[in-house]
């Protein structure tokens, strides 16, 4: 059996796994959705959550599991398991993207949501700048995050989106083929994206080579509309075939 550490990604907070912890929960594995600084409830102000803090965060969960674990990330939330890995590879038996960033070293997310001309997420951003926080305009949230997801769904996810820190996204990666490189990636696209654009999703596991890909067709949140195939990718993904 293993344990599954779980990390959403922008706006969202760790309730956005609620259907995936009890499936894996139900094979046997260990599941641990996480609420990352200035998300769900953890109440750290925006504009001061850095890097460093998703970071720690992670740490602390890894650091309290008993053995190496699965790491896994959706859309924004790439970015704060490519750093966690390069702090403590030692935790982490595998990476998962889903949908996720992948950022080389050296780079942030930013160019690459630029030029993802198949997304609605960059022509459908409200920056605060001055506060440190982004947030996507409400008018957007179905066609961007939840095409495929049944009403219900999208009403609870509305009542729980709350704006992103800046920090962490304007930060470069600092990764070494040594530590975060040696940890195997799996990536799962989904077919269905318009937050991050197949088109994006496959230019950066190719970039960044993974062990494996798999393909759910689906909106950008699988979570809620594909729990079952999630689950299992997931477990795939994991090693438990």
């Amino acid at each position: 059996m293993s344990t599954y550490v779980l990390v959403h990604g922008s706006w969202h907070a760790a309730s956005c796994w609620y259907k995936i912890v009890p499936r894996l929960e139900q094979t046997g594995h260990t599941a641990v959705a996480i609420d990352l600084p200035g998300h769900g409830r953890d109440g750290t102000p925006l504009g001061a959550v850095s890097m460093a803090d998703y970071v720690a965060a992670i740490g602390r969960v890894l650091d309290a599991a008993d053995e190496p674990v699965v790491l896994v990330a959706h859309s924004r939330g790439g970015i704060a398991i490519t750093q966690a890995a390069e702090d403590r590879p030692e935790k982490i038996r595998t990476l998962v993207y889903l949908a996720a960033f992948l950022v080389p070293n050296g780079e942030t997310i930013l160019p690459l949501a630029f030029a993802d001309g198949d997304s609605l997420i960059m022509s459908n951003l409200e920056v605060n700048q001055e506060a440190g926080w982004d947030i996507l305009r409400p008018e957007a949230f179905r066609p961007a995050l939840y095409a495929d997801c049944c009403d219900d769904d999208v009403a609870l996810a509305r009542t729980l989106l709350a704006p992103e820190p800046l920090g962490p996204t304007n930060t470069p990666m600092r990764t070494t083929d040594e530590r975060f490189g040696g940890i195997p990636r799996v990536y799962i696209e989904l077919l269905q994206d318009r937050a991050v654009s197949p088109g994006l999703q496959r230019a950066m596991y190719t970039a960044l080579p993974c062990r494996d890909v798999l393909s759910i067709d689906a909106s950008h949140s699988a979570s809620f509309s594909r729990p079952d195939e999630l689950t299992a990718a997931v477990r795939v993904a994991g090693g438990d075939r």
